[in-house]
């Protein structure tokens, strides 16, 4: 038995050693909702869903950067007050609006560089919609109409049409590292005529990961080439990232930036942004040879003024990994 048995281990390492080896480009599903925590709740940022597609780029080995990584998604994000219907007894309730109904509809590219030294930049742009445009309405009817859920009513009152440019820059770097445990920053600055603020935080990894230059933590887990030994075959591990938020504007709170909200017949209702928004986020991410898979919990403090409760959700991805 122990003869047959070391030929099967020894083939095994080798599988292994296969499935651990780097890939180029991966495609993949995000998708957000509040009753991932079953809690039963249904408000606020009530559903989101993304389709990823990330491809590393060619780097030298006299240059600075360890990966490079360009990426594109298109995504929908969707936003309610504290209920998904202020129909109460056939009379509109617009009292409970509380977060505006909103729907955000985009397609986005970015494009990461990860240096040596674990900081890195990623740019990014989105071309979007939000209002009625953004489908928010019909994708949360479908769903709730199909899956068995009360009938979403109150979307007369969303946020209305405007076309959207949205422009972002994050950095974030290496603070300190043990043997299972590291210490990262992350800050951000986001411009645009739907979102503009700026945000800085940080990040606490437990378990094996790699470097931050091919690393789900950075969404760097697809690379051309190694340059560099990776710390771990495969990556697993536990992570807390909190985040302190700088509100300038939200088009799906405020309303379009160049919209006239005083427009005769408009039944919008927008809220009053909190300037300052507190998030914290709990996860486990791992890698195998093929797929990355991410799931975390994420709360936030209230994003407007006239919000009753906090929010909270659910994200999980799955990304495949080819080349």
């Amino acid at each position: 038995m122990r003869i047959k048995f070391l030929p099967f281990l020894f083939s095994f390492f080798c599988a292994a050693n296969v499935l651990a080896q780097s890939h180029s480009t991966e495609i993949g599903l995000q998708t957000d909702n509040d009753s991932y925590l079953l809690q039963g709740s249904d408000r606020y940022y009530t559903d989101g869903i993304y389709l990823h597609y990330r491809h590393a780029l060619t780097v030298y080995k006299d240059s600075k950067l360890a990966n490079k990584v360009f990426g594109i998604e298109f995504g929908q994000k969707i936003y309610n007050p504290q209920s998904g219907s202020v129909l109460f007894k056939g009379a509109d309730q617009p009292y409970l609006v509380d977060r505006p109904f909103a729907g955000y509809l985009y397609a986005g590219a970015t494009l990461n560089f990860l240096y040596k030294n674990e900081s890195n930049l990623k740019l990014g742009a989105q071309v979007g919609i939000i209002g009625p445009g953004a489908y928010g309405k019909e994708v949360q009817d479908y769903v709730h109409d199909h899956f068995g859920f009360y009938h979403p009513d109150g979307w007369e009152f969303q946020i209305h049409n405007e076309a959207q440019l949205n422009l972002s820059a994050a950095f974030n770097g290496l603070i300190t590292r043990g043997s299972w445990i590291d210490v990262s920053y992350a800050t951000y600055v986001n411009l645009g005529n739907g979102f503009s603020g700026a945000g800085a935080g940080g990040m606490l990894r437990v378990g094996s990961f790699n470097q931050l230059f091919n690393s789900v933590a950075t969404q760097s887990s697809a690379i051309k080439t190694q340059t560099i030994a990776p710390l771990h075959a495969h990556e697993i591990f536990f992570y807390y990232k909190p985040l302190l938020n700088y509100v300038l504007y939200d088009a799906t709170i405020e309303g379009g930036l160049f919209n006239n909200h005083n427009a005769p017949g408009s039944i919008e209702i927008r809220g009053t942004k909190e300037p300052f928004i507190f998030s914290n986020q709990f996860g486990v991410a791992f890698t195998t040879g093929r797929f990355v898979i991410d799931a975390a919990a994420i709360f936030h403090t209230q994003e407007t003024k006239e919000m009753v409760r906090s929010e909270q959700w659910g994200s999980i991805t799955a990304l495949y990994r080819f080349r």
